[in-house]
């Protein structure tokens, strides 16, 4: 399913063969990933295997967020679970890498994606986690209106160490609310 999202600044497109070399660099940018199940030392070859992977499966999509006026690449969101039946799927990954965090990008693609899930699709629920002590992701998160659900523990690795998520959702009458 290929989707194409416009908000003011950005454009949210399927992920192209050469925006692995960007996700390679941000996946192993240590403090970009420090709340990410993403092993160190990823290599190209493992981001494309990943992405060639997503691409054969309908029920994920792998977007890259660029800005809208340069075509620039500057951060990657992916979406699974999707369950056209129930209107509901899962934000499974999103960052922004490089110099370009703390800028709004994340917000504005999230809230982007969002009007775009509730107001075009017509989903239902929408969900996320995040990595326990993430207090960065947990307020962006509530405040865009995602609820806190619960902990999922153990729910993920990195190198061989366990982690907790933080499980989140929004229903649609949230995002009108």
């Amino acid at each position: 399913m290929a989707i194409t999202i416009e908000t003011q600044n950005l454009l949210l497109r399927e992920t192209l063969f050469d925006d692995y070399r960007f996700y390679t660099e941000w996946e192993n940018d240590s403090d970009m990933t420090r709340y990410f199940a993403l092993d160190k030392d990823r290599s190209y070859e493992d981001v494309v295997t990943e992405g060639f992977a997503f691409r054969n499966n309908d029920s994920v999509i792998d977007m890259t967020i660029t800005d809208k006026r340069t075509s620039e690449p500057l951060g990657r969101i992916i979406i699974s679970r999707i369950e056209p039946h129930y209107r509901s799927l899962d934000i499974t990954k999103i960052y922004v890498g490089g110099d370009n965090r703390g800028k709004g990008i994340g917000r504005e693609a999230l809230e982007g994606l969002l009007k775009y899930l509730f107001e075009d699709m017509k989903y239902e629920r929408v969900t996320l986690d995040y990595f326990t002590g993430n207090t960065r992701a947990a307020a962006l998160y509530r405040s865009l209106g995602f609820v806190d659900e619960g902990v999922a523990r153990n729910a993920c690795s990195k190198d061989g160490v366990f982690y907790d998520l933080n499980l989140m959702s929004m229903l649609s009458s949230e995002y009108y609310a």
